[in-house]
């Protein structure tokens, strides 16, 4: 059976002195600490959302000045390759003109080589000719 007296004061006044120092001592620190991880917890993930964010930003700043530089790029390219068309078109043109006066030149030459061709030829012929018709007759024709 459970007598009350004095023991059970002291046992009492023993429990709440124990659970007063048991508080200061033990449970308001404890309860410090959690408060203070639960403090830096969100503080590091509100930094990891803030961190991601500007991530992901940096990424969206990075993929458009891609897509920026890929298009100028084409269009360079695109440009240059007109400008070699452009080009090859003109040296083209040039070389045909330059083939083409080549051509008449020759062309000219071979007329000239032709007709002084022509002419040694014709004056060979009549002296030929003016020969075999002495040495037919058998005299002289001048």
């Amino acid at each position: 059976m459970i007598n009350i007296d004095i023991v059970l004061l002291f046992q009492a006044v023993n429990f709440l002195v124990l659970m007063f120092l048991l508080n200061i001592l033990l449970y308001k620190p404890i309860r410090k600490v959690l408060a203070d991880r639960k403090a830096e917890i969100a503080a590091s993930k509100e930094k990891t959302v803030s961190v991601d964010a500007e991530v992901r930003q940096k990424m969206e700043q990075y993929e458009q000045k891609l897509r920026d530089v890929k298009a100028e790029a084409t269009e360079e390219r695109n440009l240059m390759l007109r400008e070699a068309r452009q080009q090859e078109a003109v040296v083209l043109e040039a070389a045909r003109r330059e083939a083409a006066d080549g051509l008449a030149g020759i062309q000219e030459a071979i007329r000239k080589e032709a007709a002084e061709a022509e002419l040694l030829l014709q004056s060979q012929a009549d002296a030929l000719s003016r020969r075999i018709c002495e040495k037919v007759l058998g005299r002289s024709l001048s």
